[in-house]
């Protein structure tokens, strides 16, 4: 990896930049503050307010309490009671008691008793990020979490995290997603921190080597996201429902980013434990960024980037979201930190600036979730502003190394310029 440093011209070396993150960083988790309820953390509306009907669904439980840990690591008080929500949380109604695991809603009141590698993921996630913010409870939340991927989702012949199961754990989903082992290999940079086991880095590399190096890669490094259990595209998947939050039709330029910086991470991980490195990681994470900004960016004639693609590099879901545009804006940092290449400065003031201009809200608080292709506030994909996520990583990543993983990082102090 090259060593020389970046220009001092770059705003991941200004002052001003690092200020300007943090107070963008303060107001969002001021915000979010208020989505407490009983069984965890729910859904709040434009205003930040909780619709009457609220249910603290697991994602976003595990979400906030993962976002609300990182905040009590970096030393902000406050949020040390809402990690230990979050773990009373995941630790009773939101879990299993009956089969182990986690349900989607507290006691699966929504009526799904499956379980989900996605969810499973991000439990995981929450766990890891809580046993670094010292809260009670996190390191048993940690065992089972692990335990639980361990026996049930992770394939050592597949290399991957299988996709879903019934609730008793009969019923294996007969489809692998993307999407559910790009946050696995999220959580487990997370997990191999945290436990100090590398055989999480080398799980990491497997699910990369196949779902990037392999199929992205020969796809001109667009990110397919749906396969059969034999690992075979599924190009026509749900393309009658082409706005799905979760299993879109077509190409989500939003994971070419969310993987390309994931990409580094790993590579920067392998690195500092010593293990063995491939080259084309980071020849791949420059590959899944410049073919998200080719056919992404400003495809329609507006600025700012679509949901979707179909295979032609069409847009098919115009509307720009909020999480797309904070992975594209941390994919650039992590890859000027790696490369230092002045192009990825541009990008990177670019995606600041289309945020600022179009998706914080100044009014009601946090950020806009979703953009109309005309680029105003709608609401066809996400309502609300449920998450937090992926904005407060957005203003965090600018000041941390690309390792370790975040919570990690803040816990110990690692940074790249402090605020």
């Amino acid at each position: 990896m090259t060593t020389q440093p970046l220009p001092a011209s770059s705003w991941l070396n200004a002052p001003a930049h690092h200020a300007w993150l943090a107070s963008e960083g303060q107001r969002l988790l001021s915000f979010a503050k208020a989505s407490r309820l009983p069984d965890g953390f729910g859904n709040l509306d434009d205003k930040g307010q909780l619709p009457a009907n609220a249910v603290a669904e697991t994602m976003n439980t595990a979400r906030m309490t993962h976002s609300f840990a990182m905040a009590h690591a970096m030393g902000l008080p406050g949020y040390a009671e809402l990690v230990e929500h979050g773990v009373v949380a995941l630790s009773g109604p939101l879990r299993d008691n009956a089969h182990g695991g986690w349900f989607a809603a507290p006691h699966a009141v929504d009526g799904n008793t499956g379980k989900a590698a996605y969810l499973h993921a991000f439990v995981a996630l929450a766990a890891s990020s809580a046993v670094v913010a010292g809260a009670p409870g996190a390191q048993a939340l940690l065992n089972e979490a692990i335990q639980i991927i361990e026996q049930f989702f992770w394939s050592e012949e597949e290399g991957v995290m299988l996709e879903s199961f019934a609730q008793d754990w009969s019923g294996l989903e007969a489809y692998r997603g993307a999407n559910s082992n790009m946050h696995a290999t999220e959580a487990f940079l997370a997990l191999a921190d945290v436990t100090a086991d590398t055989r999480w880095l080398d799980r990491a590399l497997r699910i990369v080597e196949r779902v990037i190096h392999t199929h992205a890669a020969s796809n001109r490094f667009m990110v397919i996201e749906h396969f059969d259990a034999r690992w075979t595209p599924l190009f026509g998947y749900n393309e009658d429902n082409p706005a799905d939050g979760f299993r879109p039709y077509g190409i989500t330029p939003g994971h070419g980013f969310e993987w390309a910086r994931l990409v580094l991470h790993l590579e920067a991980a392998r690195l500092q434990a010593g293990l063995a490195t491939p080259d084309w990681l980071v020849t791949d994470a420059k590959g899944l960024f410049a073919s998200a900004c080719d056919y992404a960016w400003a495809v329609d004639g507006a600025p700012g980037i679509v949901y979707t693609l179909d295979w032609n590099q069409r847009p098919v879901v115009r509307e720009r979201l909020h999480w797309t545009h904070a992975e594209a804006s941390a994919a650039a940092q992590a890859l000027l930190k790696r490369t230092f290449d002045p192009h990825y400065e541009t990008w990177y003031r670019r995606f600041w600036e289309f945020c600022d201009a179009h998706f914080i809200d100044r009014i009601h608080g946090s950020w806009h979730h979703e953009l109309s292709p005309q680029n105003q506030p709608s609401s066809k994909i996400w309502g609300g502003k449920p998450d937090l996520y992926h904005a407060w990583q957005a203003v965090l990543l600018p000041a941390l190394p690309l390792a370790p993983s975040m919570a990690s990082a803040l816990g110990r102090g690692c940074y790249v310029t402090r605020w």
